[in-house]
């Protein structure tokens, strides 16, 4: 059974992976919008991650007796005007996620809660895969500099970019 503390913090990052679906929904608008088509399709498969993510801390919080709350979401805060400005924020904002990742597995230990914190392990590997994702498309922003032409083969590429992290070398993201 979870500690309230516990539960409480499982449901604030229920909110937190709602949020990034939503994030990376409203990222998805903007390319669509703007005619990167290979970058919305990737931002849709992100937003669809994490929901996945959400979908996950709520079935376990059900699974340990807890109670789930559904959040309302924040309204994402997008001022975009780039591709690149996209990516930048992406990265800021997987970041935050880390953090928050961070954060709760803090608690679980200091509430001597094992089997939360073994499942959170999963949530660290997957930030540490997203950052390095985010990181990686940064990389290849600035190797692109303001070249159209590496943009249209950046866009329709990247929904088969792959990214090997280090903590899974085995695994690509």
């Amino acid at each position: 059974m979870l500690s309230k503390k516990v539960e409480k913090a499982l449901n604030d990052q229920v909110k937190m992976e709602g949020n990034s679906s939503n994030y990376y929904l409203a990222l998805a608008c903007w390319a669509d919008m703007n005619g990167f088509s290979g970058v919305a399709d990737f931002m849709y498969k992100q937003s669809d991650e994490e929901r996945f993510h959400m979908l996950k801390l709520m079935k376990y919080v059900i699974e340990r007796d807890g109670e789930v709350v559904v959040p309302a979401y924040d309204q994402p805060k997008v001022n975009i005007t780039t591709a690149t400005g996209v990516f930048q924020d992406l990265y800021k904002h997987e970041i935050a996620v880390t953090e928050s990742i961070n954060k709760l597995v803090g608690i679980c230990l200091s509430e001597n809660d094992y089997t939360t914190h073994n499942f959170l392990q999963w949530y660290v590997s997957e930030q540490l895969e997203e950052e390095a994702t985010a990181k990686t498309i940064l990389d290849k922003i600035k190797l692109m500099g303001d070249d159209k032409s590496a943009w249209y083969h950046f866009d329709r590429d990247i929904a088969g970019l792959t990214v090997t992290s280090i903590a899974d070398p085995g695994q690509k993201a």
